[in-house]
């Protein structure tokens, strides 16, 4: 138990520093300024000079505290720190926070200079991170901050990359083709979609343990407990609208992390460390299913809010539904962990969020509400016995597959290259011929009946999971059977293979990774640009290349006839450093663009007002926009008939 509350609480911590990140504004309590000296031996003298903020002062070395004073290091591991020295004159201060004990501070301002040192030829730039601590009255805080040096501004001065394109109009492209801005009606879509996955979860959450038994308990108890049938409807109806109510409030904090920075989310869902720590609870969950242990939230929490479900009648009827939620988290926090994954990771975020959680309120809701309506319906329901503890079982196969999905997303933005394409099917195939089994009666968990008896419905179960695991052999294989339609999005994609391919194009294409590098391509074979925005961990975008680009027609249509330029939004893989800099928006925030995924995601903010993914733009060698964006667009005709849009619209020349 304690173990997953430091999840949970870890969970928390990541999604503060992703908000810190991504929200950071020029709110340093020392401003630095630097110069070079170039030395003799390949070695570079770099002077500091740092202003600190009015009634601060930074900390000198103190063993006897902890105080680590002021410390640097260099991101490039081919520069070396040869030595170090500060020439300021340290102050003596009576710190309050040291209970009046005597402290080594620097106080305004304070110099110090660094000697590096490198080999070859001299570095275009490098980067030191410079750590401190500060103090004012009784306030203590630490501070860092990531100084970027020109060495060699010859290197530099052709590196700027473009950010806002402004011959791009998203209001006015060359030709609409009769097709309105679209990703309104994608995210309607979308939200649907969700929404319809969010209740599926809920009911699946009502054939487990925890909640099954609970329905004829609780409707038993406010048909008998009111005064008349009326009253007894209206209490269950009452119950289940909490019970929506509650799961909505539960994505509410979401929409203010939304509100702050549009792209915080996508950040939070392609994290390395929380996907990781994603992979880590989802396995934690599949052994609660398997009854290894039990996840339950504080006792204390749950008799709080029974004590209360006593008092008032609409109050009462809160905590009543309260109770449920809590009491019900063994099974039903596993089915919401993965829709708050799931969420995050597509687009729209927030919105996607409460949209799945309505669905899933909704469908715990119904019941208690269509059965006080229906009381003889009650008759009805199955019994409560070992096919409970089977759906549990189940649901515990289905969330270790997940858990792949999160660990392989954390491989692919760091590109770590270990849970390539055949190794994560080949995994599946091993889950699925497991659960098979055990559909069988051949595997058995604790919670099992020793002597159940397999009956028809679970055979054919077996049977489907069986073909299913089947079905996914061919997709480790080096075979044009390889594209598994059915689960495309989920695996990582057909590039990322453990087979020598001929490029890292999705499907072969023609493309570039680089916009600016595209557009050079374009010019020298005049033609379009298609820009393909997309991510890691997208799954729509897979299944848009698996599904719709493998096409014969559209394959065709976009090998012949455009450069494809796929930037992904998510990519962590540091830019050089002589291409990594700080950028204001139109906005006016300050952001720093340091990986790939941070350039291409505020590329695609600043010229298309969007952050979902995919999105797909054709532009001309003018960097003109040829019609409008659209976004996934699993009709394939639909594409053709946009992508032919765009080439009607194509008037550049050479």
């Amino acid at each position: 138990m304690r173990s997953l509350i430091q999840s949970f609480l870890f969970l928390l911590l990541l999604f503060f520093v992703a908000f810190q990140e991504s929200h950071a504004q020029d709110s340093s309590l020392v401003k630095w300024s630097s110069h070079t000296i170039n030395q003799a031996n390949n070695s570079i003298l770099i002077k500091f000079n740092g202003e600190i903020k009015d009634n601060w002062h930074v900390y000198a070395s103190d063993s006897v505290d902890g105080l680590s004073g002021i410390t640097f290091s260099t991101l490039d591991s081919s520069i070396q720190i040869k030595s170090h020295e500060i020439t300021t004159q340290s102050i003596s201060y009576s710190d309050p926070v040291f209970e009046g004990r005597k402290k080594e501070t620097y106080q305004q301002k304070i110099e110090l200079s660094i000697l590096v040192s490198y080999s070859g030829a001299v570095p275009e730039a490098i980067k030191i991170p410079i750590n401190y601590e500060l103090g004012k009255a009784d306030q203590f805080t630490t501070e860092e901050q990531v100084i970027k040096i020109i060495l060699d501004s010859s290197k530099t001065s052709n590196a700027v990359q473009r950010v806002l394109i402004s011959s791009i109009d998203i209001n006015n492209p060359k030709n609409s083709c009769g097709i309105s801005k679209t990703e309104e009606t994608s995210t309607s879509k979308s939200l649907l979609h969700i929404f319809l996955l969010g209740f599926l979860g809920g009911l699946v959450a009502l054939l487990t343990p925890c909640v099954f038994p609970m329905i004829p308990l609780t409707v038993s108890f406010f048909t008998k407990k009111a005064s008349n049938k009326k009253q007894g409807v209206s209490n269950a109806f009452l119950y289940g609208f909490f019970i929506l109510l509650i799961y909505i409030l539960l994505s509410l904090p979401f929409h203010f992390l939304d509100s702050v920075n549009p792209e915080l989310l996508n950040n939070i869902s392609t994290n390395v460390y929380l996907n990781v720590i994603f992979f880590v609870v989802f396995v934690f969950f599949a052994f609660s299913f398997f009854g290894f242990y039990e996840i339950t939230l504080p006792s204390g929490l749950s008799t709080g809010a029974d004590s209360k479900a006593s008092s008032g009648n609409i109050l009462g009827i809160f905590f009543m539904a309260l109770t449920l939620a809590i009491v019900s988290f063994s099974c039903t926090g596993p089915i919401l962990g993965s829709l708050l994954a799931g969420s995050l990771s597509t687009n729209g975020g927030a919105i996607q969020l409460t949209s799945g959680m309505a669905g899933f309120g909704l469908a715990l809701a119904l019941p208690f509400a269509l059965f006080a309506l229906f009381p003889h319906w009650l008759q009805s329901l199955p019994k409560s016995g070992g096919w409970l503890n089977t759906v549990k079982v189940i649901l515990g196969f289905l969330e270790l597959a997940l858990a792949f999905k999160f660990l392989s997303n954390a491989d692919l933005v760091k590109h770590w290259g270990i849970l390539k394409r055949e190794i994560f099917i080949g995994i599946w195939i091993v889950i699925g011929i497991a659960l098979t089994l055990y559909l069988f009666g051949k595997i058995k968990f604790s919670h099992d009946s020793p002597n159940e008896k397999i009956n028809p419905v679970r055979k054919i179960l077996a049977v489907i999971v069986g073909l299913f695991s089947l079905y996914l052999i061919p997709g480790v294989t080096n075979t044009k059977w390889a594209n598994l339609s059915l689960i495309s999005g989920f695996p990582p994609p057909l590039y990322y293979s453990v087979y020598q391919k001929e490029s890292d194009c999705v499907l072969g294409l023609n493309c570039s990774r680089d916009y600016e590098e595209g557009l050079k391509m374009a010019k020298e074979q005049n033609k379009p640009l298609l820009i393909d925005f997309t991510g890691y961990a997208c799954v729509n975008c897979r299944r848009m290349e698996e599904n719709v680009w493998s096409d014969p027609e559209v394959y065709q249509l976009m090998a012949d006839s455009f450069i494809v330029v796929s930037l992904y939004v998510d990519d962590k893989k540091p830019l050089p450093v002589s291409r990594q800099f700080t950028y204001t928006t139109k906005d006016g925030l300050s952001k720093e663009i340091s990986t790939f995924g941070d350039l291409w995601a505020t590329f695609q903010t600043e010229n298309f007002s969007s952050n979902a993914q995919p999105l797909y733009s054709i532009v001309n060698t003018n960097e003109e926009l040829l019609n409008y964006p659209v976004g996934y667009t699993p009709d394939k005709k639909e594409y053709i008939k946009w992508l032919q849009c765009g080439l009607s619209s194509n008037t550049a020349r050479k």
